[in-house]
């Protein structure tokens, strides 16, 4: 094969790769080839002479070939040119040969491409870095203008208050340091930017305020907010709506149609199934929250197709953070770039503290294995739960918190003012609500309410907990524990067992946030499982993972896994242990492949008459009101379809209701092993910023990955790869032990999908 036809072949690619983008290479008014760069443009200098190199007034060398392609904006004028290589040769070596040519015709953007990788090169900003796609026309012509009309951000001024909820809040110091730390690295050109603020501290209306900042300044138009919670994203649009009326804003669910608002408010899990819908270049700024969660596998690629500023946001502490986190914000020495301690929190005021109920029966015997990770929780909860448990828990907790709520909060009208209570299993959760429910009889079964995922009306149920008097107490199950917000909160009751330090400073987070108006002094912890003596944790010695931590005698703190990382603690031993899907308010356990078969049977038995799953069957849209319909419709007895299920059923994390709608409608096309190392191989490399020798050494090891299945530093010196030096040169790039780790982090990252 000739070298021409190697190009050519790169041609072809790199023309469906611009039609992905949304240009037509056809239309010579997009799309022009093999423009001729010749001439003595203006601000280029001739030699005065016959010779048949010029010059560009800096000093470039113009090659009088031919620029492969020219992007056009509407108005003809040149936005980017691509220089097409091919397949063998690595793009970013072209840079030097693409740049006279794009100052000879003014366009302000490059693309080096070879069809395999592309790089995007903002020449009077940055050097060329690897992006997902090309960027649309629309994308191209935002950041013309956004460079022409940006203001700096120090003409923005920080506000010292802002209403929200119809409320006047104040902007706490440190929400105004984080600002100028983000202002300083928005002007220094720094990409990513990681934030570590303690939860209840305000992480979502400060990054709506400084979404404000960077939308007025001009340095954004698009934004993607990016959570891993239906809970996170209504808030988070709440908030969006709330603080940024004057900016359209939506919440991108599974199956609905894309809009084009300036603010789009996403669930990394649709995101993972949909990203190829957008171009890199799509948005300006992504915000991650919860970010640790979202660079492992699949999840990865979401949030690196898009060449954006990305901030994320963590109320996980450092240590407890895995170091892909650090890699992809660009942190230096495993530390945030901005970070506000629990401890600062509770000292300044910004935080409730807390204390543990103390003399309460606990359940747990001394005899329990503390070390064992992930259990059966149905059959942790039968060995160490029962009726006569069950009531005791419930009749000492309602007992002092009544006694003591009005200390808690003066204000407080109603007893025994809010709790949440932190159940084993779906099943557990409805025995303790019938339990309180029982004590409060005149109630009328509205004192407490189970929330779970099962609950058709959960929504409606949070909206209640938060808004109204009763009920006063919520009882759940993994729903609550994280990106849960009600401030009102007084009373935390763990009638469960937790051994992920992550997971226990999320569930505690869901009582300090601060409530004034109830004159909130400090929250309860009931906890009947001695979880705080695992962790060393006191009102007076606060456990934050970054020092005491495991009860004396039990040795040291184990280093965190990477399946609790990944999972953070969440019900990861239900997606992949337990055979089994707890169903309905009780808890019924029905086996996950019966789950599975029930759900493809009744998905084919509707589709037929059902206008909403015809509609999914064609491939056409949802409106939102059309997804929330449907998705209520299916979360019914008897089986209860809800994503949560189905996610546990199938054991797939990231799957979202359309898509399981698909798989059972036999319509999913899954994508193929080498597709999916490819997928992931780019997002890594886009996530750890390496250089261009860097990652065309890595794309040679992972080609050999895909052929062998994994790669060893034994392969390193075995054909084919030592025909090409590949051990001496790996260590030339990445030093010896930087060469081991690059091999196992690409191993775990891309090769095991």
């Amino acid at each position: 094969m000739t070298a021409d036809t190697k190009e050519t072949d790169a041609r072809i690619l790199i023309d469906d790769l611009l039609r992905a983008a949304g240009w037509d290479p056809a239309d010579k008014s997009q799309v022009e080839t093999e423009v001729r760069v010749t001439g003595n443009p203006p601000g280029v200098e001739s030699p005065g002479s016959t010779a048949t190199v010029l010059r560009t007034s800096d000093g470039d060398a113009v090659p009088t070939g031919r620029a492969d392609y020219v992007l056009r904006s509407q108005r003809g004028r040149p936005l980017a040119i691509i220089e097409a290589k091919r397949q063998a040769i690595h793009p970013y070596v072209a840079k030097q040969q693409a740049l006279p040519y794009a100052k000879r015709i003014g366009a302000p953007f490059i693309f080096l491409t070879n069809g395999e990788l592309i790089y995007f090169w903002d020449y009077q900003n940055d050097d060329a870095r690897v992006v997902n796609s090309f960027f649309s026309r629309r994308d191209l012509e935002r950041l013309v203008e956004m460079r022409a009309t940006r203001k700096p951000l120090a003409t923005i001024p920080i506000p010292d208050t802002y209403i929200r909820q119809g409320e006047t809040r104040e902007v706490r110091p440190y929400q105004k340091e984080t600002m100028q730390a983000l202002d300083r690295t928005v002007e220094l050109g720094k990409r990513r930017f990681l934030i570590e603020l303690p939860t209840g501290t305000g992480k979502t209306d400060l990054i709506c305020l400084y979404l404000k900042r960077l939308l007025q300044s001009g340095h954004a138009e698009r934004v993607l907010f990016l959570v891993d919670r239906d809970q996170l994203a209504k808030q988070g649009i709440d908030a969006i709506q709330d603080l940024l009326p004057g900016y359209p804003s939506y919440w991108l669910k599974a199956g609905m149609v894309r809009q084009e608002k300036q603010v789009t408010v996403c669930l990394l899990q649709t995101m993972t199934g949909r990203y190829a819908e957008f171009t890199s270049g799509y948005f300006d700024v992504v915000i991650a929250d919860e970010c640790h969660r979202s660079i492992y596998g699949a999840w990865q690629t979401a949030l690196t197709h898009f060449d954006a500023l990305h901030i994320g946001l963590t109320a996980t502490p450092a240590p407890y953070i895995e170091r892909n986190t650090f890699q992809f914000y660009h942190c230096k020495d495993d530390a945030p770039d901005f970070a506000y301690s629990i401890q600062n929190a509770f000292k300044e005021g910004y935080l409730a503290p807390y204390r543990f109920a103390t003399g309460i029966t606990e359940i747990i015997a001394a005899g329990a294995d503390l070390d064992e990770q992930h259990y059966d929780p149905a059959e942790f909860e039968r060995k160490w739960t029962n009726e006569k448990s069950n009531r005791l828990m419930m009749q000492e907790f309602d007992r002092l918190a009544w006694e003591t709520y009005q200390d808690l909060a003066p204000r407080q009208k109603i007893g025994p003012g809010k709790a949440v209570v932190f159940a084993i299993t779906k099943h557990h959760a409805a025995r303790l609500t019938q339990y309180l429910n029982e004590i409060h009889s005149d109630c009328k079964g509205r004192y407490a309410e189970v929330i779970t995922s099962d609950i058709p009306n959960a929504d409606e149920l949070i909206r209640r907990f938060k808004q109204e008097n009763y009920p006063q107490i919520a009882v759940s199950v993994g729903m609550l524990d994280t990106g849960f917000d009600c401030r009102e909160v007084l009373h935390l009751v763990m009638c469960r067992r937790v051994r992920s330090p992550i997971l226990y400073q999320q569930m505690r987070g869901r009582g300090t946030r601060t409530a004034p108006h109830i004159g909130k002094r400090r929250f309860v912890i009931y906890d009947f499982f001695r979880n705080h003596e695992y962790f060393n944790d006191s009102d007076a010695d606060i456990f934050t993972g970054t020092g005491g931590g495991y009860a004396p005698g039990k040795g040291k703190p184990r280093a965190p896994t990477p399946r609790e990382l990944i999972e953070l603690g969440l019900e990861d031993e239900w997606l992949e242990a337990v055979s089994y899907v707890e169903v309905g308010p009780d808890g019924e356990r029905v086996d996950k492949r019966e789950y599975v078969t029930d759900w493809e049977k009744a998905i084919k038995a509707a589709s037929e008459n059902d206008a909403l799953l015809r509609k999914v069957k064609q491939n056409q849209p949802l409106t939102e009101q059309e997804e929330a319909w449907l998705a209520q419709r299916l979360n019914q007895p008897e089986r209860y379809f809800n994503e949560e299920n189905l996610r546990r059923a199938y054991r797939n994390p990231g799957g979202n209701l359309v898509d399981f709608i698909r798989a059972a409608l036999g319509m999913l096309k899954l994508k193929s092993r080498d597709e999916r190392i490819e997928e992931n191989f780019r997002a890594w490399l886009v996530a750890k910023n390496l250089s261009p020798e860097q990652a065309q050494y890595l794309s040679l090891l992972k080609n050999r990955g895909i052929v062998k299945g994994n790669v060893s530093i034994e392969d390193l010196f075995a054909p084919p790869l030592s025909i090409l030096n590949a051990a001496n040169l790996g260590i030339e790039l990445f030093g010896e032990q930087g060469l081991k780790q690059v091999v196992e982090e690409l191993n775990q990252s891309v090769l095991a999908a």
